[in-house]
């Protein structure tokens, strides 16, 4: 420690402050119930991993599950063994991926900058942004791989700027590009590779002899990292994993509109932005200084080579979504990192002159984790037991049905793959079965032989069920949305 930090404690005491008060926003509220339909699939899936010992064949009710390759699951399953089946540990392993994204943007601004304070800006505002933040929160693969992605560029950015061209950056740049493959597919290697295509296409110079060089053995070290999974799941399924995977929910997902996700093709121009909060001025700031550095109006100086990486960084992914026939808001979230970065050489250029920018940063963040762990604490927890089917199934248990099995009339709840895991009335093809009248539901249940069923119901649909007379009912609870009933075969 130095001299100066000994006589004056205040900085160290804030810079710890700030910290625990980062953490403790990454980690509130990780045990709520699951939000949307992805969150209990994907821990549904790792569920049935687990139970069975396959490290390799992802199923749902199972039925294989090949929308996604395997990372998420298997950080599940690792932190399931460690501390059981549930929301928390789902949600760990993607906390953590946000946190690794923070810390590579911490080495990102090392790479560029001989000033520590560039470094913890670019952590600063990365951890303090809602948008990784928000994902870190998520049991789903956005952030999952936007970690190994920010970390790949962040090696290369590192390498292609030492003088002396380690190799320790650049094999963790192909370490991290088959991490990629293993968290969502080919754009693991499509985003990197493009970024650095387009970046030394800007700087007008080729790549490094000793880059070039290092195709040779760093794509058999990023294509042995993916054959960890990709090899085994393959020599077991075959072309069936092939069309569902890669032709599938790669080709036709990029090509058509065939999982019901249209968008207009400038989208990720307004939601990119959108993603940068609460650091929005600051990321447009960054694209100013970015703009009049390229028209001569702005004197190059150091930063430039980082300003065009970071520029190749945001283009790639957004013209590549952009492009896309299904489009979701998370699809762009690896390209937030470098407008979080962008913003972070805005205030950087201008906090190394004057103090109450550095002041100003830190009020904004700090306030950013406040506001998180509100949510993540107060409202949060209220939305998601309306949003799931936990508070329903754990009220019917408590009535004595904990081993019924649970119908669908007029409502698929994805909820409810795990939280009625084993228990769901399936189609053939694995998916859940949605029923229809309540003759269907009688029907159903003489045809698989029980008395005695329960039964999810959107709550417009509860009347129906109630006067039908095909069935006698009792109603078990409700959460505003869907209500559960225990149906009994009755007379006509």
């Amino acid at each position: 420690m130095t001299k100066s930090a000994i006589s004056n404690p205040r900085p160290a005491i804030l810079s710890v402050l700030v910290v625990m008060l980062a953490l403790a926003a990454y980690f509130s509220g990780l045990s709520m119930p699951f939000l949307g339909p992805d969150e209990p699939r994907y821990a549904q899936v790792a569920r049935e991993m687990l139970e069975r010992g396959d490290w390799f064949t992802p199923t749902l009710g199972g039925h294989t599950w090949f929308e996604k390759p395997v990372l998420l699951y298997w950080l599940e399953i690792v932190f399931f063994k460690l501390f059981g089946v549930n929301e928390f540990a789902a949600r760990i392993g993607p906390t953590l991926c946000g946190l690794g994204t923070v810390v590579s943007l911490w080495f990102l601004g090392r790479a560029e900058s001989s000033e520590r304070r560039t470094a913890i800006t670019f952590a600063l505002i990365g951890a303090s942004t809602l948008s990784i933040i928000g994902f870190s929160h998520g049991a789903s693969f956005d952030i999952v791989v936007t970690f190994p992605i920010t970390a790949a560029l962040t090696g290369y950015f590192i390498f292609d700027r030492a003088e002396s061209k380690p190799t320790v950056p650049l094999a963790l740049f192909y370490f991290f590009v088959g991490l990629a493959l293993l968290a969502k597919g080919l754009i693991g290697i499509v985003i990197p590779f493009g970024v650095i295509g387009l970046y030394h296409l800007l700087s007008r110079r080729l790549p490094s002899r000793k880059f070039l060089i290092s195709l040779s053995w760093g794509l058999i070290l990023t294509a042995a990292v993916a054959a960890t999974w990709y090899l085994p799941v393959y020599l077991r399924h075959g072309w069936p994993f092939i069309d569902e995977f890669f032709v599938q929910h790669h080709f036709q997902r990029f090509t058509s509109n065939k999982y019901q996700h249209p968008q207009p093709f400038y989208f990720y121009l307004w939601v990119l932005p959108l993603m940068t909060l609460p650091w929005l001025p600051f990321f447009f700031g960054g694209l100013w200084s970015l703009l009049q550095t390229a028209l001569g109006r702005r004197t190059t100086d150091a930063s430039s080579p980082l300003l065009l990486f970071l520029l190749s960084w945001l283009v790639v992914p957004l013209a590549f979504f952009s492009f896309s026939g299904s489009k979701l808001p998370g699809y762009i979230l690896p390209a937030v990192p470098a407008a979080i970065a962008l913003a972070g050489c805005f205030i950087s250029d201008r906090s190394s002159a004057k103090k109450g920018w550095r002041l100003a940063t830190i009020a904004i963040a700090c306030a950013a984790f406040v506001f998180v762990i509100f949510l993540a604490q107060v409202a949060a927890p209220r939305y998601a037991d309306g949003d799931s089917v936990k508070g329903l199934i754990e009220a019917a248990a408590a009535r004595g049905y904990a081993s019924d099995r649970v119908f669908g009339l007029q409502t698929v709840s994805h909820s409810a793959e795990f939280y009625a895991a084993g228990r769901l009335l399936r189609a053939p093809d694995g998916s859940q079965k949605e029923l229809e009248t309540p003759a269907d539901l009688r029907s159903e249940m003489q045809r698989t032989g029980l008395d005695r069923v329960l039964v999810l119901v959107p709550l417009q649909r509860l009347d129906q069920l109630t006067s039908s007379g095909e069935v006698r009912v009792d109603l078990i609870r409700d959460n505003g949305e869907i209500a559960i009933v225990a149906v009994t075969a009755g007379d006509h």
